[in-house]
């Protein structure tokens, strides 16, 4: 027999990972102020294995506005100046022999515009995690209801996945609107 209430609980799970998975790409959508994060897509070239920024170095920032990436290897440096300036990230890394500077520039109106974009379009892609999460419990306790299930607890069910889906997308458009005023504050 199918099980409704493991669908339900399944459905629950996926869409949790859904919201944590749009917290962690909208921490990569630059706001105002300098952060370790902007570069967590870079990959740097260590003796042939292209490896993240975080595994060769340590990421910090000196103020609002400077990112310091001080390598594990001094001979790194070059390779990790490279990897910065590849990603397209709109940095213009210096070093100073022990370090790469960055200097985060300030955001003009129209890239500002065109981030609360891309952070829009990362909570549509939660979004529709979420509603395929409930399409499939829905279409679960379908068939649960063919094999048996009683009406009333297929309603209950029904109910709580509905629920479910306010919740998660409410939670979804909370960390769009957030980072939408992060990006926007000036």
């Amino acid at each position: 027999m199918i099980d409704a209430a493991a669908a339900v609980k399944q459905c629950e799970e996926h869409m949790r990972k859904a919201v944590d998975h749009l917290e962690q790409e909208l921490t990569k959508v630059r706001a105002g102020a300098a952060s370790p994060g902007m570069l967590d897509t870079v990959r740097v070239d260590y003796y042939g294995q292209m490896v993240p920024l975080s595994q060769v170095s340590s990421v910090n920032t000196g103020d609002a506005r400077t990112l310091f990436v001080k390598p594990w290897e001094k001979k790194l440096i070059d390779a990790i100046e490279k990897a910065i300036i590849g990603a397209n990230l709109g940095f213009n890394p210096s070093n100073n022999g022990e370090s790469v500077i960055i200097h985060v520039p300030m955001l003009t109106e129209e890239r500002r515009k065109a981030l609360v974009k891309a952070a829009h379009a990362e909570g549509e892609h939660a979004k529709v995690g979420i509603r395929s999460s409930r399409q499939k419990a829905m279409e679960t306790i379908k068939a649960a209801k063919k094999e048996g299930l009683p009406e009333d607890t297929a309603k209950g069910f029904e109910a709580d996945v509905e629920k479910l889906t306010g919740i998660y997308n409410k939670k979804a458009e909370a960390h769009v609107e957030a980072k939408e005023k992060d990006i926007m504050k000036v």
